[in-house]
């Protein structure tokens, strides 16, 4: 019998490594899909422990090309995924339009261009073997973009995501194919209300929904 198998893409060792080990303890394998193969090696020891095989893929999410060249990959590697997890974004800060523009497109690209391509390399093998679901990370500045002045690039990228995600969710519904997000509106930190494996369990709880009531956005508010 085929063991499942769950892509995170952006993986790290906060939100990304929580995710995985979340699916693991489900009895899913993993691909892992970062910049960097040595910071995805060292996480395979943590998801390996928990029973699953776990593979580590190189690729640049603000480029196309990279990321259809890693899934291919996967797909050769580890056959057709079941779940597909977006988990890119990152932190700039500084005054409003301070960033250059070209930095600004580049983290614009990370939050909204790769989870557009992310999720468009895994939605024909989704749709050829009866479905799937796809999750990504939104950030609560999406919700309230007043509180992210000094983080430009984050609160555009988090807030476009999140239009992507809510129209793929109804647009992709006639392939079977669940889209939800996960908008985590605070900041992740170990020990907290945000404690990244506190949170990803928000993602199994979106993947384990039936048809019937699948939701678009789960907000992580922190609550109990």
């Amino acid at each position: 019998m085929r063991r499942k198998l769950a892509i995170v893409a952006a993986v790290g060792p906060g939100m990304g490594l929580a995710i995985a080990k979340r699916f693991a303890r489900e009895g899913f394998d993993l691909a892992l899909v970062g910049r960097s193969l040595v910071q995805g090696a060292s996480l395979v020891s943590e998801i390996e422990a928990l029973g699953a095989t776990a593979r580590v893929y190189a690729a640049d999410l603000t480029d196309v090309f990279s990321i259809e060249a890693a899934f291919a990959d996967i797909r050769a590697a580890q056959g057709p995924c079941d779940v597909m997890v977006y988990n890119g974004g990152v932190w700039n800060e500084g005054p409003p339009l301070a960033m250059p523009p070209e930095d600004f497109h580049r983290d614009l690209a990370l939050c909204v261009t790769g989870a557009y391509a992310c999720a468009r390399a895994v939605h024909a093998e989704m749709k050829g073997t009866g479905g799937g679901v796809i999750l990504f990370t939104g950030g609560g500045l999406a919700l309230a973009p007043e509180y992210g002045v000094n983080v430009a690039s984050l609160v555009a990228g988090k807030t476009g995501l999140r239009g992507l995600g809510l129209a793929l969710h109804e647009g992709l519904k006639a392939d079977n194919i669940h889209v939800g997000m996960v908008t985590i509106a605070g900041t992740v930190a170990r020990g907290g209300a945000f404690d990244p494996d506190r949170i990803a369990d928000s993602y199994w709880t979106l993947y384990s929904e039936p048809r019937s009531a699948w939701t678009a956005e789960i907000v992580f508010s922190g609550a109990s």
